[in-house]
């Protein structure tokens, strides 16, 4: 009987030992499985990588708002006087020569000569269409752009005035006919550059534009 006891426990003994081996690499096996898991979501450097979530990619971040137009008439708050004395100051300051006979700045309209603003075929086409609508070009080649500023005060009452700005922009060309200089529509740019330096030029800074 203790023969039989001895080998009873003896077999008890190597089952339990059997059965925490393998409880043991069941816990091992399982530690290793959340590792792996672990290593998949970590980067390079064993930064965590979020997958799946977050922001993602955000388009249009940093991008420049657009800018609102300045109206056109602008008013401004200043003397008749101000206001004309400031046009000139722009004028020459913008190499924009005044067109005697047009002009008359007596009743507050300043007419410009043609102002030649890019030359050359290889870049005008591409500065030109930043002023102007740029019809197809094919079959001829654009050489030059220019534009003619007529500014016009308009008297409001002793301190307030608006001041009308319109460019009449031409692009020459060189086609089988010769070279000729062709009007085409403004984008308004021009009017845009003239009352914003105009702006400046009356009360110190740079107009207050707004993001739609």
């Amino acid at each position: 009987m203790k023969k039989v006891a001895i080998i009873v426990c003896t077999l008890l003994l190597s089952a339990a030992s059997a059965f925490a081996q393998a409880k043991g690499v069941d816990h091992q096996s399982e530690q290793i499985e959340n590792n792996a898991g672990t290593d998949r979501a970590a980067g390079v450097n064993g930064t965590t990588t979020n997958t799946g979530t977050g922001r993602g990619f955000d388009f249009g971040r940093g991008r420049t708002p657009a800018r609102t137009l300045l109206p056109n008439p602008y008013r401004f708050t200043a003397r008749r006087d101000q206001i004309i004395q400031a046009i000139e100051t722009v004028m020459r300051d913008r190499k924009l020569v005044l067109d005697d006979a047009a002009s008359r700045p007596s009743d507050g309209i300043f007419v410009s000569q043609p102002y030649t603003f890019i030359k050359g075929m290889v870049v005008t086409e591409s500065e030109l269409s930043h002023y102007a609508g740029v019809p197809d070009s094919s079959g001829r080649g654009w050489t030059r752009g220019r534009y003619t500023l007529t500014v016009e005060v308009q008297p409001i009452d002793g301190m307030n005035a608006n001041v009308t700005v319109n460019a009449k922009v031409e692009g020459r060309t060189n086609g089988a006919s010769g070279a000729e200089w062709v009007t085409l529509q403004s984008t308004g740019t021009a009017e845009q550059e003239f009352l914003s330096a105009l702006i400046e030029a009356l009360t110190g800074g740079a107009p207050q534009q707004t993001t739609p």
